[in-house]
């Protein structure tokens, strides 16, 4: 038995195309995407220095209530199918757990975590004046003006108030949400289905009778849309535009990296791999107002309106609400209608970054469960960040 299967229980060639978002191959694929689908790497700054090893405390056995249930921090994890998890507490760690065959070392996929990326350089390139939110798609790809998207503003687009015929069907094995798959490279595609990059794909979808702007939708197409047009403006590809405006400036410890479609073009609404040390020091970035050695990376004014301007009838009406019932979006993320003024990006599978500025924690949390979208894991992974808030 060759150490790989001792480790995972599979041999790697076991791992496909078809198969690796599924465990138990995800255990391994969710930490080796760029070896299943092409990518791209998003270098770190090369002046930057690791930290020692982090020192943790006891807090894998501390006693919380999940459903009314008693158990450990370390049993609610290895219940929900935990790859990695950071805590940290006013910038000190308090808890640092890998499952055994998570690799501390190795980045992770992180979904739709990965749309929060994308809004933060969308508003760099506000920011600097490049972009102008009130603009259309269609101003800025003309290209699109044929699609669904033509004359949706940037900032709906931003706030997935977009009336776009599309299901989002994880689990759809030959419908829309199938073609969507495969024109990001992450499915297979056989002989008789036609070769299609995402941006076609993207170009393609029409628009609902409803106008644009109306309450939320969550519709991961328009983020990859949104990550097109970022790296459009920008003019570089979107792992420099990454690299030069947020890993660099963040001082990343390790490379991240992004999965590519058979042209090029980036999953900017969920592809992005990184480390999870990395993603925590994200977390700490924007909880200390946007800026991390002293260098201002999201603007104080854009992280204000990321963080309080989400429209709260828009997402009572939308097809989220009862997953955060008191929630609200904007600029790709969440926010929590709460006095500790919690905000959190959410990718399937059990990915979470959930920072509670007003008691200054930071919990980061990449899983490979089994289901893509799995209500009752969401659930317990609320009440376990409000455990660890009451904790802590």
């Amino acid at each position: 038995m060759t150490e790989f299967k001792k480790k995972y229980g599979f041999n790697r060639s076991a791992v496909t195309l078809e198969n690796w978002r599924q465990r138990p191959y995800s255990t391994w694929s969710f930490q080796h995407a760029n070896e299943i689908v092409p990518s791209a790497v998003i270098p770190r700054d090369p002046d930057s220095v690791l930290s020692p090893e982090q020192t943790t405390s006891d807090f894998a056995e501390q006693k919380i209530t999940i459903k009314e249930q008693k158990l450990s921090v370390e049993n609610f994890l290895k219940q929900s199918e935990t790859d990695i998890c950071l805590v940290n507490k006013a910038r000190k760690r308090i808890l640092s757990w890998q499952a055994p065959h998570a690799c501390a070392h190795k980045p992770h996929i992180i979904f739709s975590i990965s749309k929060s990326f994308t809004g933060i350089l969308a508003g760099q390139l506000v920011d600097a004046g490049s972009l102008d939110l009130e603009k259309t798609v269609g101003y800025y790809l003309p290209e699109a003006k044929s699609s669904g998207f033509a004359d949706c503003s940037l900032q709906h687009l931003l706030d997935m108030r977009v009336s776009i015929r599309f299901s989002e069907e994880y689990l759809n094995q030959d419908g829309d949400y199938a073609r969507y798959r495969r024109a990001t490279a992450w499915n297979p595609r056989s002989a008789d289905q036609k070769e299609e990059g995402l941006a076609e794909f993207l170009f393609s979808l029409p628009k609902r009778q409803a106008q644009h702007g109306g309450p939320f939708h969550y519709l991961s197409p328009a983020s990859d849309l949104l990550g097109l047009l970022v790296e459009r403006v920008a003019g570089v590809p979107y792992s420099q535009l990454m690299s030069e405006n947020l890993w660099q400036p963040l001082k990343a410890e390790h490379n991240a990296m992004i999965t590519l479609d058979h042209l090029g073009a980036p999953r900017g609404a969920g592809g992005i791999s990184v480390h999870a040390e990395d993603l925590l020091r994200l977390g700490e970035m924007l909880r200390l107002g946007g800026q991390i050695n002293n260098k201002q990376i999201v603007s104080q004014r854009w992280l204000d309106d990321m963080l309080s301007a989400g429209d709260a009838k828009a997402w009572k009406q939308g097809n989220f609400a009862d997953f955060l019932p008191e929630g609200r979006y904007r600029n790709q993320w969440y926010q929590l209608d709460s006095p500790d003024k919690a905000f959190l990006a959410v990718g399937i599978h059990g990915q979470w970054l959930y920072v509670i500025p007003e008691k200054e924690i930071v919990i980061v949390k990449l899983s490979s469960q089994n289901l893509p979208q799995d209500d009752t894991l969401d659930a317990g992974c609320l009440e376990f960040f409000s455990e660890i808030n009451k904790i802590l």
